[in-house]
């Protein structure tokens, strides 16, 4: 298969990624919801990065289920916060949940 040179050959989570997701058409509010959440964290970071993380986001942010994240409080936040396996960023953290609450209020 011909890849894009930005593709690190390397990196097989990133190879799946480009082979199977890159480029294609997926309106799944659930696929959306979750690479909002992905892409808020890859602000100022490489996407490479944040999809090596994507599955300790999977289990922290419980399943991208929007309905357990537009609750996340003050001690879930610590929590994500200490993570040593998710980007740790307060202020993405805190950007996450509230962009969750909008993307609730739209599918709403």
């Amino acid at each position: 298969m011909k890849r894009c040179t930005w593709c690190n050959l390397n990196n097989p989570k990133y190879i799946e990624y480009h082979d199977h997701e890159w480029g294609k058409l997926n309106t799944d509010e659930e696929y959306l919801f979750e690479m909002m959440i992905l892409e808020s964290f890859q602000a100022g970071l490489s996407w490479q990065c944040v999809l090596n993380k994507r599955e300790a986001f999977k289990e922290a942010y419980e399943d991208f289920d929007i309905d357990k994240v537009i609750e996340f409080d003050e001690e879930k936040i610590e929590q994500l916060r200490n993570n040593p396996n998710i980007i740790r960023n307060k202020l993405k953290i805190k950007a996450s949940i509230s962009n969750a609450k909008i993307f609730k209020s739209i599918q709403e």
